[in-house]
């Protein structure tokens, strides 16, 4: 029996300059959890954004079923990319990053430059970024898939999702 050879291609130039452009981009995103109730996936709509280091973030409520979630398994996935207004939506680019959760504590130095760098990029987040029940999740990529379009997919090591990043 022939297996067939793998049509995800290690990421070039244009892939990390795609997938950068598109984490810095988003202000939103699909985020995936395995449910501690069933143990089965679930997917939420979250804010979205880059701390000043480049790696993903949001701003979860302790109230969402995402944030029990990630307490009780910090292993998340996040989408980002948004289909443009016209065409197949499968045919714009997104990228899926296979990541680990970490809280942010609300004590440290660290929140507090969260907080400020977050309300830059989503102003409206003053209205909520101070309840207690809020807290910051870094979302550290483990591996990333890059769809750039019809036919045209990468893979990308968390390095490469940084600015200036290249495969080691």
């Amino acid at each position: 029996m022939q297996t067939r050879p793998d049509p995800v291609l290690p990421a070039d130039e244009d892939a990390r300059a795609l997938a950068q452009s598109l984490l810095r981009q988003a202000r939103h995103a699909a985020l995936g959890v395995l449910d501690p109730g069933h143990g089965g996936p679930a997917v939420s709509l979250i804010a979205f954004g880059l701390d000043p280091e480049g790696v993903p973030l949001t701003l979860i409520s302790g109230l969402a079923p995402h944030m029990a979630a990630l307490r009780a398994n910090p292993a998340a996935s996040v989408m980002v990319g948004d289909p443009g207004p016209r065409g197949d939506p499968l045919t714009h680019p997104r990228l899926m990053i296979r990541a680990e959760a970490r809280l942010v504590d609300r004590a440290t130095g660290d929140h507090a430059q969260m907080r400020d760098h977050w309300l830059i990029a989503h102003p409206k987040a003053k209205l909520y970024i101070d309840f207690t029940d809020f807290a910051f999740a870094r979302l550290h990529p483990v591996s990333a898939l890059l769809n750039a379009g019809f036919g045209r997919a990468f893979r990308l090591s968390p390095a490469e999702l940084l600015p200036g990043g290249t495969s080691a």
